[in-house]
């Protein structure tokens, strides 16, 4: 069995309640946005404000490293998520938004739905068990629509 699918079986396993399953289908993007979001307020040096780079775009580089090393698919499904997320970041700048502050506002509130999916579930998250299941998460997530698609992952 590839690692992908023994991860995705075990991060399964926790996420099977249909309720679970439609908060994560809202929640696992979400947190994943918001991390790049709270990633990218944190301040750059210099010589990286020059390039217009933040600390979000240096942690997008070896996070989709671990999930092409997982499967082709899905590191070209969260490059797409992740070029939305950043996007969806720089628009909530031109729209004057505070990054930081609607970002942790959207941070606790995803967190406080994952964990009612999983009381509701009767199980505990799979990150508890593994802080890798943090990144398989959005790869469980993104598995659901490349079959739908047709793709094998």
């Amino acid at each position: 069995m590839r690692q992908i699918e023994f991860l995705l079986n075990e991060y399964g396993e926790s996420h099977k309640n249909k309720t679970n399953i439609l908060i994560h289908a809202i929640a696992v993007p979400a947190i994943y946005f918001v991390t790049l979001a709270l990633v990218w307020s944190i301040p750059t040096p210099a010589f990286l404000d020059y390039f217009a780079v933040t600390w979000a775009h240096v942690l997008v580089i070896p996070t989709l490293y671990y999930y092409f090393r997982l499967s082709g698919p899905i590191g070209a499904a969260m490059t797409l998520l992740s070029v939305l997320s950043l996007y969806g970041i720089v628009l909530l700048e031109l729209l004057d938004i505070s990054v930081l502050q609607f970002s942790v506002a959207l941070f606790v509130v995803m967190w406080i739905l994952q964990f009612i999916g999983h009381n509701i579930e009767g199980k505990k998250p799979s990150f508890l068990k593994d802080f890798q299941f943090l990144l398989v998460g959005p790869a469980w997530w993104w598995v659901h629509w490349l079959k739908r698609l047709n793709i094998n992952y």
